[in-house]
């Protein structure tokens, strides 16, 4: 009988294998949410203690069919670890550059239909004084709005990692959203509010009227709010975990 490798021993852990099943559970969510595009776009998370690997969801399944075996491992230089199904390469460099250069535990790129539709404006971007959805995000947003084509070399997930400075949100122009966190459930829960501040922001434009945002001093009072209030996040993970 052929022993396990470390890497497949660590991909079978307690702590991992939740990790998988959190991880598959935010791709289901995102498509019963609408924010899935075919097999297209990708979640990832670091390992506890283990930024140079990562769980990425795989290449050619619909979100909504993920389970935690079908997540892979992989490396910061995109060798696979562990895992039964392939990888898409442009997730391998825009993840792995984010994990690496950014410093983000989880990462979620999409190409959800409010938020991408932002990235088309000449703003680029979401503004943060509008809905009290929007005041989440204040002051949490950057815009990189250089789009090059897809990401299929290191360079260009190192350039857009870069464009973040910082930043746990990045409207990335002509193409779509990356969304981090220090957990899974609040990345989605920031992902799933992105996108529906999105929407609303996008419905009142459609009006044609003048929109009335508030200022950016009462906006960034209710980000701080909104920040003292993270246990939302986890509650709403839960819920998904209950009903999906």
């Amino acid at each position: 009988m052929r022993s396990r490798s470390p890497h497949q021993t660590l991909y079978q852990s307690k702590a991992v294998r939740q990790l998988r099943n959190d991880l598959a559970l935010a791709l289901r969510a995102a498509s019963r949410h609408g924010l899935a595009e075919g097999v297209c776009n990708h979640f990832s998370v670091e390992l506890p203690g283990e930024a140079a690997e990562f769980l990425l969801n795989p290449r050619g399944l619909f979100w909504s069919e993920v389970e935690a075996d079908d997540i892979v491992l992989v490396d910061i230089s995109g060798q696979k670890l562990a895992g039964h199904r392939d990888v898409e390469p442009t997730a391998l460099h825009i993840h792995a550059a984010i994990h690496r250069i950014g410093r983000q535990r989880c990462v979620m790129h999409t190409h959800m239909p409010f938020a991408t539709a932002l990235t088309l404006t000449a703003d680029r971007a979401l503004d943060t004084a509008l809905s009290q959805n929007a005041m989440r995000f204040h002051g949490r947003i950057a815009i990189d709005g250089q789009y090059n084509g897809l990401a299929l070399d290191h360079g260009e997930g190192e350039r857009i990692a870069r464009a973040m400075n910082g930043a746990d949100i990045v409207f990335l122009g002509n193409h779509g959203v990356v969304v981090c966190g220090p957990t899974i459930a609040y990345a989605y829960d920031d992902l799933y509010y992105l996108e529906r501040a999105c929407m609303i922001q996008v419905l009142a434009q459609s009006t044609g009227r003048p929109l009335a945002p508030a200022s950016p001093s009462l906006a960034r009072d209710v980000a701080a709010q909104m920040d003292g209030e993270r246990l939302q996040s986890d509650l709403f993970f839960e819920a998904l975990r209950r009903t999906l």
